[in-house]
């Protein structure tokens, strides 16, 4: 099992460039990086870098672990744009780079920068299409496509990423239609979740790739959760309703946890810094006893 961290995107650039730095020296497999404008807040306030600048700077800067986006708004970029955009930062770190795709979801950035939302059911057709326009471009010479929302013709993507396939991550844990999506589309998936939410979540996934006849091992899986590396009973106790799938305890209790993950096929696991302390310092400390204390031996 991979062990992956995700700085905030509140963090200042030299800030992420420094955690990641860290991550890469000390064991760490990759770093991902959240597709946003602003925090999702009413106010709609504080600093918040975009991704895949922030992806293409840690590219060229950072030279061994896996990069990719957690996961890009289809909303925010016409996916031809995109493919270009993922192509290039794959070529400027020499092979590294996931492409993440989601449907988009929050509203805020879409009502303050006046770019349409659409309803639930419009967003999903879009990015089924916008799957369609992503791999066809990156894995063909040329590609033509006449969908409902996009449209190619005989469109080229040159130069074309260095890895082939350049891993495309679909985002999100619906399973009517984005995990259908994930089984026709991906090479990865991904979502928030613990071990039973993933557990049962994978077997819908593997169903739709039944139904159209996929392979589901060709689709790796990953997820993430919010760490508490803690002995504090109040804590853990505010952690598991909090909302958000959370993992509280001491290394020991959090193992245990993660060797859940490994036990159901989960090929990666993510590390996000929300929740890791406030300084640089915090987070590399909290981010050193998960790699040697959590993760060592479940690889």
């Amino acid at each position: 099992m991979r062990f992956s961290f995700w700085p905030g995107p509140n963090n200042t650039w030299a800030d992420t460039l420094e955690l990641v730095r860290h991550a890469e020296s000390t064991g760490w497999d990759g770093a991902w990086f959240a597709d946003h404008f602003m925090p999702n807040t009413p106010e709609a306030a504080g600093p918040t870098s975009e991704c895949w600048t922030t992806l293409a700077g840690l590219a060229a800067a950072v030279p061994r672990i896996r990069l990719g986006a957690l996961v890009s708004g289809n909303t925010y970029r016409h996916p031809a744009v995109l493919a270009n955009i993922a192509a290039t930062a794959d070529n400027i770190s020499g092979g590294r780079i996931v492409l993440g795709l989601g449907a988009g979801w929050q509203e805020n950035e879409h009502q303050k920068y006046g770019i349409p939302f659409y309803t639930l059911k419009e967003r999903m057709d879009r990015f089924d299409e916008a799957c369609q326009v992503v791999t066809g471009l990156l894995n063909n010479e040329r590609a033509t496509f006449q969908g409902r929302f996009y449209q190619l013709d005989d469109a080229p993507l040159d130069p074309k990423p260095v890895q082939q396939p350049l891993p495309l991550l679909v985002g999100g844990g619906g399973e009517k239609r984005t995990l259908r999506i994930a089984a026709k589309y991906a090479n990865e998936w991904n979502v928030w979740g613990t071990p039973e939410v993933l557990k049962h979540k994978m077997g819908v996934l593997d169903q739709h790739c039944a139904d159209i006849g996929r392979d589901p091992a060709q689709i790796e899986r990953s997820a993430q959760a919010l760490i508490f590396l803690t002995d504090d009973p109040a804590v853990k106790e505010r952690a598991a309703g909090g909302g958000r799938a959370a993992i509280a305890g001491t290394p020991g209790e959090v193992r245990a946890v993660i060797e859940q993950f490994r036990d159901i096929g989960l090929n990666e696991f993510i590390v996000p810094d929300f929740t890791l302390g406030r300084s640089v310092d915090q987070k590399k400390t909290a981010m050193d006893t998960f790699i040697s204390e959590v993760a060592k031996g479940l690889r």
